[in-house]
C-alpha cells in the first residue's frame, strides 16, 4: 500500500454521518466510556476502501452507505505502552501504533440497519449514538484524539454544524 509508514499496523477508519451530518460513534465493550468511530485492520491483499466497507459492516451491521471523501494520506497514532503490549500480543506483531486511511461515508437508509451484535465478528461495542464532530473529538481516548481532530478538520467542509445534541441509542437507557 502506497505511502504506508513502516512499523504501523495498516488500518482503516470510517466517519459515518447521517442526514443531519451527525457522526456515528460507539462505546467499546472492553473500555467503558471510550467512544470511537468504526475502524479496523486491513487484511492481506485488501484495498483500504474494501476494508472500510467490511469493517463498518462487521462492527455495526450497516451496509447502506455512500463514500463521500477520503483523507488523502495515512494518519498515524502511537499506542500507549499498556495498549501496545496488549495489541502486539493479540495481533502477533511489533507495532508502534496504527496507520489509518479514513473515509467519510453517509448512511443512505435509516438507522434500523445498526446491529452491534452482528454475527460476522466478535462484538466490540455496547452502545452507539450520533454526535457532533466536536463531541466525537472530546469523547475520544487520549491517544486517538489528535487523529480524530485531523479527520474532522479534513471532513469539515462536508459537515455542517447544526447544533443538534447527541442522540444516544443504548439498550441500557
Amino acid at each position: 500500500m502506497e505511502g504506508l509508514p513502516s512499523g504501523y499496523r495498516p488500518n482503516v477508519g470510517v466517519c459515518l454521518i447521517n442526514s443531519d451530518n451527525q457522526v456515528f460513534v460507539a462505546s467499546r465493550l472492553n473500555v467503558p466510556g471510550a467512544w470511537q468511530m468504526p475502524q479496523g485492520g486491513i487484511e492481506e491483499g485488501e484495498e483500504p476502501t474494501a476494508a472500510a466497507i467490511r469493517e463498518l459492516r462487521e462492527e455495526t451491521g450497516i451496509v447502506s452507505v455512500e463514500i463521500i471523501a477520503e483523507v488523502p494520506r495515512w494518519l498515524t497514532n502511537d499506542f500507549p505502552p499498556a495498549v501496545k503490549a496488549k495489541v502486539n500480543r493479540l495481533w502477533g506483531g511489533e507495532w508502534h501504533g496504527q496507520a489509518q486511511k479514513w473515509f467519510l461515508m453517509r448512511l443512505t437508509k435509516d438507522e434500523s440497519e445498526v446491529n452491534l451484535a452482528s454475527s460476522e465478528a466478535d462484538r466490540e461495542f455496547s452502545e452507539w449514538k450520533w454526535a457532533s464532530p466536536d463531541e466525537v473529538i472530546e469523547q475520544a481516548v487520549d491517544y486517538k484524539r489528535p487523529t480524530y481532530e485531523e479527520v474532522m478538520a479534513t471532513f469539515r467542509p462536508y459537515l455542517s454544524e447544526r447544533g443538534i445534541a447527541a442522540k444516544c441509542l443504548s439498550t441500557k437507557w
